[in-house]
């Protein structure tokens, strides 16, 4: 791996431990339909992939046919449960709190699938938030990973031409590689520390 002007992060997966707590709020919103979502079909289709085109999928676990389309009113439901969740834990590990305030000195941006408001609760109460120059979500393209055009924009909000991505799904590793840059891919955030020290040093 070469030099950086800066490092662009997933969030769940990569700097917070969320992705069991999307699932749960999924799982819980989903059983009215009668919908079954259990956590191994959640990681293998649904990680890295926006809230909104993941109802395709929802639809085909459907006990009978229905229209994806008849779901997306479920969205609201499942943010608020999530946000429900989240105000009983903190998925944000101190440990990578301390990481990302130790390298204050570089530019740092978040490059996420989920929405806004879902992010920016977390980032804001583990104390990440004032250390990132760029936040792009869900709600900022069109095209979503592993389309290049979420880590673009980032890198052109923050002034980037060679950023590190880091990325914990395939989607996410697609869009990045897509986009140009390097990725270092990780399985959580309990493995950020070390394997990002490796990459920069």
């Amino acid at each position: 791996m070469g030099v950086y002007d800066a490092v662009l992060f997933d969030f769940d997966g990569v700097l917070s431990d969320s992705e069991p707590i999307h699932w749960e709020a999924w799982r819980d919103t989903l059983v009215p339909a009668g919908i079954v979502l259990d956590w191994q079909a959640y990681q293998n289709h649904c990680i890295g992939i926006a809230d909104l085109k993941l109802l395709y999928y929802f639809a085909s676990l459907a006990p009978r046919k229905i229209d994806s389309e008849s779901l997306r009113s479920l969205y609201d439901v499942k943010r608020a449960r999530f946000r429900e969740i989240l105000a009983q834990r903190d998925p944000v590990p101190k440990e990578v709190v301390s990481l990302i305030a130790s390298l204050a000195t570089r530019r740092l941006g978040v490059v996420t699938s989920s929405s806004r408001t879902e992010v920016t609760l977390s980032l804001e109460r583990s104390g990440i938030h004032p250390f990132l120059r760029v936040l792009v979500c869900g709600e900022d393209v069109a095209n979503h990973k592993p389309h290049p055009d979420p880590y673009l924009l980032a890198a052109k909000k923050i002034g980037a031409k060679s950023p590190l991505v880091v990325e914990d799904s395939e989607s996410g590793v697609l869009s990045a590689r897509a986009a140009g840059f390097e990725v270092l891919r990780i399985n959580g955030p309990w493995e950020l520390r070390e394997a990002l020290g490796k990459a920069l040093t």
